[in-house]
């Protein structure tokens, strides 16, 4: 079966409407009036201290990852993944978590039939006029952004010994990592490079398949797709994606039927394509004509970070002393994206993430709307996977030829932190994700806010503003103008439930 019929974890947005006070009875109402109760998140996660200033948001499993082994739409916490697993899988298997990075795509049986529906399915999703058409709506919402990376390969011979400080995905998934060939080949035939558009520095894979590792095979088969279903004209993507006999489909046709060598066959010419195209300077043209980078680029490019980086140190994130009252979880993908497009968030804006944790909602607001992006978080274990990710996250952006707005990452308090608060006063978009947070650090933050320029949106899982205060007494209903919004199930990683949000505006 196509597994284009199974669930994506890109999902088509999903319209947020705000939240009412008296709700029409629906036969299947959704939770809209409250937001998911703290006493769903296990207490097992909990943060060091109960003023910490650290958000409740970055999680230490990937979005797919943090499902449980059986399929269940309710998320793990970092200690039940590590500590405790379900009886359907071992304590090992959730040292490691993955991410299943990618969209749906293609799968073939042993007996492809070119008229079968999964064809159907495979050209409608690499269709290049929706290509088109999701680039065109990214330069309406942004005509300023610039897409290409300055220090790009053009295709000059000057750079072409150039090496990248990337993380290769053989140093965290290989033989010596105990996992095992796949597709019929030997021990000493598993070894490939991959070639990106933005660079000639090629990464390093083994193709082996390992519990909770990544799996090299369909890395590279996304990356293809990624390429020529972005990265090229119809005309350009033709001998790559054509449904009959391109290279996309021939890579996946041999993954399908274990032809190892068929499948390396196939790399190698795309990667010749490729590079054929990058001599020309294809991919650097029509790199400058992009405004945007999609939704899937940027979910893709952010897990292949975290699975090098965080994901191998999963076990460093579970260290914090229990019985306080702030939650580790994280906001996932596609609530982000949402809260980009809601805020209005453009390139030439200031993003700051109060309790960034291992910063990825910081490089996401980098990469996809291309502005300066700040983060904050106080606890060392996430900072330093924080700075791993960082650097990672410039070499993969490198790799990709796309650039990202400036990225900065604070430690400390972000009370007292002098960059995070001079950087507030430039602030555009606020994110504060205090579904844990004290009382006292709720009102602290408020009085930070004093300091945000008039029109500020700050984005937050609880809202400032209660109606037990009076409007003349509380700081938070003089200055800010809150919207009530709701959130739709699995955009949270600590439940599978829908919730509320607040947009507040500082008036």
């Amino acid at each position: 079966m196509s597994i284009f019929n199974q669930k994506s974890k890109f999902k088509v947005k999903t319209e947020v409407r705000a939240v009412k006070k008296t709700l029409p009875e629906k036969p299947k109402p959704k939770p809209t009036s409250a937001p998911p109760s703290t006493s769903r998140i296990p207490s097992s996660s909990v943060r060091a201290s109960p003023s910490t200033t650290s958000t409740p948001r970055a999680s230490p499993l990937p979005p797919s990852a943090r499902k449980s082994q059986n399929g269940s739409s309710r998320y793990l916490d970092p200690s039940s993944a590590l500590k405790a697993p379900s009886s359907s899988t071992s304590s090992n298997s959730r040292k490691r978590p993955r991410a299943s990075h990618s969209p749906a795509s293609p799968s073939f049986d042993s007996d492809s039939d070119s008229d079968s529906a999964s064809d159907d399915d495979w050209q409608d999703q690499l269709d290049p006029r929706k290509r088109l058409k999701r680039l065109e709506q990214l330069r309406r919402h942004d005509p300023n952004r610039r897409v290409r990376h300055p220090k790009m390969w053009k295709g000059d011979r000057e750079s072409e010994g150039e090496l990248l400080p990337v993380i290769h995905a053989v140093e965290v998934a290989s033989l010596s990592e105990k996992c095992q060939p796949v597709m019929g080949l030997s021990r000493d035939e598993v070894g490939v490079r991959l070639r990106y558009p933005g660079s000639n520095h090629r990464e390093k894979y083994e193709l082996v398949k390992g519990k909770d590792k990544i799996e090299g095979a369909q890395d590279i088969l996304t990356v293809v797709r990624h390429v020529a279903s972005i990265y090229l004209s119809e005309e350009e993507a033709r001998p790559f994606l054509d449904q009959n006999s391109g290279i996309y489909r021939r890579l996946e046709r041999c993954k399908n039927l274990n032809d190892g060598k068929g499948f390396k066959e196939a790399l190698k010419e795309y990667s010749e394509s490729l590079f054929a195209l990058q001599r020309k300077g294809v991919i650097a043209k029509n790199l400058e004509n992009m405004r945007g980078v999609p939704q899937e680029l940027v979910a893709f490019i952010l897990d292949q970070v975290y699975d090098r980086t965080v994901a191998p140190k999963v076990e460093l994130l579970a260290k914090y002393e229990n019985g306080t009252d702030n939650v580790y979880g994280e906001l996932l993908h596609p609530f982000i994206s949402d809260i980009f497009e809601r805020t209005q968030l453009t390139s030439d804006m200031v993003f700051v993430d109060l309790g960034s944790g291992v910063g990825n909602v910081v490089l996401q607001a980098a990469l996809e709307i291309g502005c300066e992006s700040w983060g904050c978080e106080m606890m060392e274990n996430a900072c330093n996977l924080a700075d791993a990710q960082k650097k990672e996250f410039a070499a993969r952006c490198r790799l990709w030829g796309v650039a990202p707005g400036k990225v900065y990452l604070e430690r400390g308090d972000f009370r007292k932190n002098e960059p995070i608060l001079e950087s507030l006063k430039r602030a555009d978009v606020v994110l504060v994700n205090n579904q844990a947070f004290t009382s006292q650090l709720n009102d602290n933050l408020v009085n930070m806010f004093l300091d945000l320029k008039i029109g500020c949106k700050i984005v937050s899982l609880k809202t400032f503003v209660h109606d037990n205060k009076l409007a003349e007494n509380d700081v938070a209903s003089s200055i800010l103008d809150v919207e009530h919004l709701t959130y739709p199930e699995e955009y949270v990683s600590w439940t599978g439930a829908a919730g509320t949000y607040c947009i507040s505006t500082r008036k």
